[in-house]
């Protein structure tokens, strides 16, 4: 025999020494970017250059045993001296079965136990993997409009044979695919997406609809022994998801119908101020500072409160719960902005149902802006553009800002803009144009900027500069999910500040103009300008 032979570590073998007692562990080369976002239906997609990593989990690194009971530390040694003998070899290798050719993660976002040799080792290996974690594991992805979240989750999926639910508030929508920048046809048969063109945008979507058919999704993923991946932006669907919706009761019939009758000529009448003075004096004042034409929520309320006696705000979110718990006990460790995993006690996050692994991506704000800039630009080019599913809504009867779908942006703004140009017979000028992209653009902008301030208050996230290389990013959060420990923290290259904190910064944001790529000058949108004369006659 040859002493001190090493074996060839081969795809989907994991092998351990007993000379050198080290795990030999081989990622796949990534060599890709974060791209200039684009829409669905724009420019064509790149084949992914990243390749499925070998199935070896953390887990089996070698790591001291002096924190588990004496009894499994007794039963493990015996386990290994049996393994010892039985094989009669210096070193072996465990081979994991697979369905899917892809399998980073064990026990919680695995898909099948280590098919092992011995009797000994499979229930060695079983029993301390359930030791380690009890929960499934959910990885969230988020972060402001034009990050590149979405792309970033489309390649982890790949890696970790995971599932994608959209976390998105117009991506339920069918026919709603540029302004919401949908993932492609291709890409979502490459990898199983949820919650996407499930709504006709006639139809009203509410966080607690979200909540249980994301919750839904989850558990049905995570059953075919895959990795739910929960991607979007809507902070309010993700804090559900996350910690819970409040006990809110559902209205019966009777009272459903009572409310109809109510709110129903002056919805009808567009009579919005009245419709919310009535609401408040029955008990809910906040209902003046619900968005404008916000009918669901408001025909909600007053179901609530003709329901209980109450109003909305009388039922304790989850949420809050968790959160007065988190700034009870929140580390010391939070310095200059930038959140680390020692941001959150862990015994307050063991109380969640799922072991959430979250990560907030964005880029400095000035270089998101420009994204953001230019993806809106890229929306109005093409046939398929904003502008022609907005002319479809408008075909369908919808006004602008009367539903969930008409008030989102993008929508409403080419919807109000498309109502104009109708008006004075299709005759639009370049300068017309050119002030409804401009809002359009502005509108965005404020939009990322209100979802950055929304996700700073969460400490559950990582924050991760997306404007880093794609193989950095992917990476990391590959790293992140199949950290045991949970004190995994983020690369100081990695690291995105919360705050700005730069004079300099400060200064460009406060002077900040857009510099248009696509749309310079009036010849740029004769195009568009000769669709709008040709299509919008009315």
């Amino acid at each position: 025999k040859k002493k001190n032979k090493k074996k060839t570590l081969q795809p989907g073998i994991f092998t351990w020494s007993s000379d050198s007692a080290r795990v030999e562990k081989r990622r796949p080369p990534v060599s890709a970017s974060l791209p200039s976002p684009t829409s669905s239906s724009q420019a064509p997609r790149r084949q992914s250059s990243l390749q499925a990593p070998s199935p070896i989990s953390p887990f089996y690194h070698r790591r001291s045993t002096a924190s588990l009971p004496s009894s499994l530390r007794a039963s493990s040694f015996f386990a290994l001296v049996l393994m010892s003998g039985a094989v009669g070899l210096r070193a072996w290798s465990f081979r994991f079965a697979s369905s899917t050719g892809t399998e980073p993660f064990l026990s919680t976002l695995s898909r099948r136990r280590p098919m092992l040799s011995l009797t000994y080792k499979r229930r060695a290996v079983a029993f301390s993997s359930t030791f380690e974690r009890k929960r499934n594991r959910v990885v969230v992805i988020s972060g402001p409009t034009g990050a590149g979240k979405s792309r970033v989750a489309l390649e982890l999926a790949k890696m970790v044979g995971g599932e994608i639910i959209s976390a998105d508030s117009v991506q339920v929508y069918c026919g709603l695919d540029v302004g919401s920048a949908k993932p492609s046809v291709s890409e979502r048969e490459e990898v199983p997406h949820h919650l996407i063109d499930i709504l006709h945008p006639s139809e009203e979507y509410s966080v607690g609809q979200f909540f249980e058919d994301a919750r839904k999704a989850t558990d049905e993923i995570l059953k075919r022994e895959r990795v739910p991946i929960v991607v979007g932006g809507t902070g309010l669907y993700l804090r559900w998801y996350i910690y819970g919706k409040p006990d809110v009761p559902v209205a019966t019939k009777q009272i459903s119908g009572e409310v109809h009758s109510e709110l129903m000529h002056l919805e009808r009448t567009g009579q919005w101020d009245a419709a919310v003075k009535l609401v408040s004096e029955a008990g809910d004042p906040r209902a003046r500072s619900l968005a404008s034409n916000d009918w669901y929520r408001l025909r909600r309320s007053l179901e609530i409160i003709k329901s209980t006696g109450s109003p909305p705000s009388a039922f304790t979110v989850p949420y809050d719960s968790f959160k007065k718990d988190l700034n009870s006990k929140l580390s010391n460790q939070m310095t200059n902005g930038i959140g680390t995993t020692h941001d959150l006690d862990v015994n307050v996050l063991q109380c969640l149902d799922y072991d959430f692994i979250c990560f907030f991506l964005s880029s400095p704000r000035v270089d998101l802006y420009r994204l953001i800039d230019f993806r809106c630009e890229e929306m109005l080019m093409g046939s398929p553009g904003i502008l022609s599913e907005a002319s479809w809504l408008l075909d369908r009867g919808l006004l602008p800002n009367t539903s969930s779908a008409t008030r989102a942006i993008g929508y409403r703004q080419a919807m109000e803009y498309l109502l104009h140009c109708r008006q004075i017979g299709g005759q639009c000028s370049p300068g017309d144009f050119f002030a409804f992209l401009s809002e359009f653009q502005k509108a965005s902008r404020n939009f990322a900027k209100r979802q950055i301030t929304w996700f700073r208050n969460e400490h559950i996230y990582k924050w991760l500069d997306a404007s880093n290389p794609l193989e950095e990013v992917i990476n990391f959060i590959y790293d992140s999910c199949n950290d045991l420990s949970g004190n995994l923290t983020v690369p100081k290259s990695l690291r995105m500040k919360k705050d700005v904190s730069s004079h300099q910064e400060s200064y460009e944001l406060k002077s900040y103009h857009p510099q248009n790529r696509i749309f310079v000058s009036g010849e740029d949108c004769f195009h568009i300008l000769e669709w709008i004369q040709k299509s919008q006659l009315r």
